[in-house]
């Protein structure tokens, strides 16, 4: 009569959840990139999701294409914000000399 030992159970090695934790950084920049569109233009929002997204490339292989996503929507918002302000910029420092006509 022989006693059969069963088999260890196989170890979870947590693959699964150390993607899902290593995708942070991606996902932040691509909801910040988002929020950036749907807010309308501020200036702390799209920079806060571009460094996201380049720390994102550096730290995340795994979540490349969201990390891309991320920096081309922050890019794109932060280059519109820079935009907007200059042409405020050049269009107040135009309308300058009427100012006085304005008040009379």
């Amino acid at each position: 009569m022989t006693t059969v030992t069963p088999a260890p159970a196989p170890v979870s090695t947590g693959a699964a959840a150390t993607d899902v934790e290593q995708r942070g950084f991606a996902v932040s920049s691509l909801v910040l990139g988002l929020v950036s569109i749907v807010a309308g233009f501020t200036f702390v929002v799209p920079v806060a999701g571009l460094v996201l997204g380049i720390l994102a490339l550096r730290r995340e292989p795994s979540a490349r294409t969201m990390a891309i996503w991320g920096i081309v929507l922050n890019g794109v918002m932060l280059a519109g914000v820079v935009i907007a302000g200059l042409a405020a910029a050049v269009f107040g420092l135009a309308m300058l000399p009427f100012l006085p006509l304005v008040f009379v």
